[in-house]
């Protein structure tokens, strides 16, 4: 790589996982028969939220609420993007109450807050890149990449291009294991990104390789230990431990990976992203 990546300062907002528990099956991941400790999830949060502000980024943190075991995978709860803020719409029930608790914190907390129509599970789908350059155009522009196939209505992609003022990028996920868009893509600095191609439709890898041309393709195996959601200020990139492979990559592309183990939050099917919502022009 010929630049260096530069990292900015972000802001964060997270959800300590008091009450985490793997009581229902919503994604492949779920086991209610395995045994889950969630002393160590809360330890394993913990090491995760004081990373980032060893970083020097802010991280603010939600009251988590009793009954809602996935609280916790505070990227789910909205998007926010230049200060304003689209509410999540649960696809199961069991998570139905999360959305109305994150939205009171952002409207407390001053944002201008908007409820979604449609069905969506916030930056779980939905990823701000930054500024990409058109060559043709001479100018830059930052996207929204925006899952659908498991989680999110398509619909929705088409309502936070109206809200939020970037056009969205449709990409079509396939494989039941990467349910959101933040399991099997990364966005990464200076418009790089990292994905697992398998994770997409024949016509969304195209897409992808014609955006991305010199992106990290990830292992199949890293894949497998949610090393794609991960979370880069730009320059380090915060990933699970467990992903050996990405970090080597990563670290080849001038990155510095910061590897954290979430090893008890991955039953439910979280990892580093999951549990971090960036609060955008905030």
């Amino acid at each position: 790589m010929s630049r260096q990546p530069q990292p900015t300062t972000r802001r964060y907002l997270m959800c300590r996982p008091t009450y985490f528990a793997v009581d229902y099956a919503i994604n492949p991941w779920m086991d209610p028969t395995a045994p889950v400790d969630t002393d160590l999830a809360v330890r394993q949060w913990s090491t995760l939220r004081d990373t980032y502000r060893s970083l020097g980024h802010r991280v603010d943190e939600i009251e988590p609420i009793a009954g809602l075991p996935d609280m916790v995978f505070a990227a789910n709860g909205a998007t926010v993007v230049d200060g304003i803020v689209m509410s999540s719409l649960f696809r199961y029930p069991e998570r139905a109450a999360e959305a109305p608790a994150y939205l009171n914190w952002f409207a407390d907390a001053g944002f201008e807050t908007h409820e979604a129509k449609y069905v969506n599970e916030g930056e779980g789908d939905l990823l701000l890149t930054p500024a990409l350059r058109d060559p043709a155009a001479g100018t830059s522009q930052q996207f929204i990449l925006a899952g659908t196939g498991f989680r999110t209505d398509h619909a929705a992609h088409a309502e936070a291009q109206e809200l939020f003022g970037r056009p969205v990028i449709t990409l079509q996920l396939v494989d039941p294991h990467f349910y959101h868009l933040d399991t099997a893509l990364t966005v990464l600095g200076g418009g790089d990104i990292a994905y697992l191609p398998d994770a997409f439709s024949a016509s969304s890898q195209r897409v992808l390789a014609q955006l991305f041309p010199d992106a990290i393709l990830c292992a199949r195996e890293d894949a497998e230990v949610l090393g794609l959601n991960a979370v880069c200020d730009g320059r380090n990139v915060v990933l699970p431990v467990q992903a050996k492979g990405l970090a080597d990559q990563l670290a080849e592309r001038g990155f510095v990976p910061v590897p954290v183990d979430l090893s008890e939050l991955l039953k439910a099917g979280g990892g580093p992203k999951c549990c971090t919502l960036e609060l955008r022009g905030a």
